[in-house]
């Protein structure tokens, strides 16, 4: 998962960055409002966390102008304000949840799976090629009976790969959409994974799903019958 992080507040935004980054989601930080507005003009993202107190353009203001420019991904407001008008102005504004600082982190993680969760099918809970089977909600993956033990940048990958399924995605689209804006894409990073996604996944079975198209990228899809 891709996201955006609003914050202006640098302890803030490094816990925040840190423990998502742990869980395997690339984060991108803006720290005032009018960089908010602009960060999407350049990159796709998942969910964008947002606080409301912001230098140049306030929270409130940012996500107006984000619905306004017809961006649909979900957006969860940060606040250290608690009072109901400010709960109501900020779902007034657009965003699809509320969180009041301070919160404990576990709960973050758990409204950011349930915003993805609401949306359209393609973002569904349990994704599932042929026998491979991925559940966002346990982050568990299983190929026919076997349980698949995958590290934070393989699952993101995957999960990757199985939204968009017989797509080819590229190095690119997939640096863009598991690491943040500093992703070197010139390194073989992306291949690694992918290689060893294939030893887990495919090395056991006689149907191969992760295929490499020459000179484009990757794609996940069941091969179809000679």
């Amino acid at each position: 998962m891709r996201v955006l992080l609003v914050e202006d507040e640098p302890r803030i935004a490094d816990f925040i960055r840190r423990g998502l980054a742990e869980e395997g989601h690339a984060v991108d930080i803006a720290t005032d409002g009018e960089e908010a507005v602009d960060w999407p003009s350049v990159a796709d993202f998942d969910v964008i966390i947002l606080d409301v107190m912001l230098p140049i353009r306030d929270g409130f203001d940012v996500c107006r102008t984000l619905r306004a420019q017809g961006l649909r991904a979900p957006i969860l407001m940060l606040t250290a304000k608690d009072a109901v008008e400010d709960r109501v102005r900020g779902l007034d504004s657009g965003a699809d949840d509320y969180l009041v600082k301070p919160f404990a982190f576990a709960e973050l993680l758990a409204r950011l799976r349930a915003l993805v969760r609401r949306q359209p099918a393609v973002l569904g809970a349990r994704l599932q090629v042929d026998e491979l089977v991925l559940e966002t909600a346990t982050r568990s993956v299983v190929r026919g009976d076997q349980a698949v033990e995958l590290t934070n940048k393989e699952y993101a990958i995957l999960e990757y790969l199985m939204r968009h399924p017989n797509q080819v995605l590229t190095r690119t689209m997939i640096a863009e959409h598991v690491w943040n804006y500093d992703f070197d894409n010139a390194s073989n990073v992306i291949d690694v994974h992918v290689r060893n996604l294939r030893r887990k996944i495919d090395d056991a079975s006689a149907t191969k799903l992760i295929q490499t198209v020459r000179g484009a990228g990757y794609r996940i899809a069941r091969p179809r019958p000679e």
